[in-house]
């Protein structure tokens, strides 16, 4: 089965409206319609409902940072899948380093939010990848497996051909350190078994396993040439124009 690659942007906290409509207005005009990729970008959530209005008409889809898994209540500050769905996201970031390092993020809550996320007719972009020490000493596939055994704990057939996962080492992020193509490939092809063994062949030989962590244009090439490296989620990249559209323009 062909995956279709993935490309996706994650803004982080980065960007006032005004420059985030002036990015999509650029990515809109270079890569609006493109179509044998999907591209995906993830601004601040404030910002999800006027770039919807921007990019109406293109194949660019929007994704949420983060969601909370209940449906409402008190949870100030939080954001519910329904409203990520109404400001017009599609896809929602689950489990990101960043919001397990700062924010107290387990694997136990990113369950939780993947399900809430299914839910509400979401895709989450599930992430995993291990620190630097445990890379070093030889932990990273148990580190894996923990976080994909937590993270997508009793998940049904139908509920796990809705996720992304995305290996983003956290040794990589924002470091300007790149995980090689083969340490990479390595670590995908690991995933993809796991996914084997806990659900199907069909469905690990369908699921996109994305990879992130210093994704750049110079080195996106080598990266997609992998078998088991279905697309990238992109951090500072994808804040630059250029650089995105060159990540999405892989050869």
């Amino acid at each position: 089965m062909m995956r279709m690659p993935i490309i996706a942007g994650n803004w982080k906290m980065n960007n006032t409206l005004k420059d985030s409509l002036s990015l999509a207005n650029h990515l809109k005009k270079s890569i609006g319609n493109v179509k044998h990729i999907k591209v995906i970008i993830a601004p601040p959530v404030i910002h999800l409902y006027p770039l919807s209005l921007e990019l109406k008409g293109t194949n660019i889809d929007l994704a949420a940072q983060n969601l909370y898994w209940e449906k409402d209540g008190a949870f100030t500050g939080e954001i519910s899948g329904d409203m990520i769905k109404e400001a017009g996201g599609t896809y929602v970031i689950i489990g990101h380093s960043e919001r397990r390092q700062y924010f107290g993020e387990t694997d136990e809550t990113v369950n939780k939010k993947i399900i809430k996320a299914i839910e509400s007719n979401l895709y989450p972009i599930v992430c995993v990848g291990e620190v630097l020490s445990e890379r070093e000493e030889g932990e990273t596939f148990s580190t894996i497996e923990t976080q994909i055994k937590g993270g997508l704990k009793d998940l049904t057939e139908d509920q796990i051909s809705k996720v992304v996962v995305a290996y983003e080492p956290v040794w990589a992020i924002g470091t300007g350190k790149t995980a090689t193509p083969q340490q990479a490939e390595e670590v995908h092809e690991y995933i993809r078994k796991m996914i084997n063994d806990i659900f199907s062949h069909n469905i690990a030989t369908a699921l996109p396993i994305i990879y992130g962590g210093s994704v750049k244009p110079d080195n996106i090439d080598a990266l997609m040439a992998k078998a088991n490296i279905d697309g990238a989620l992109v951090g500072g990249a994808s804040l630059k124009a250029d650089s995105f559209i060159r990540i999405v323009n892989f050869s």
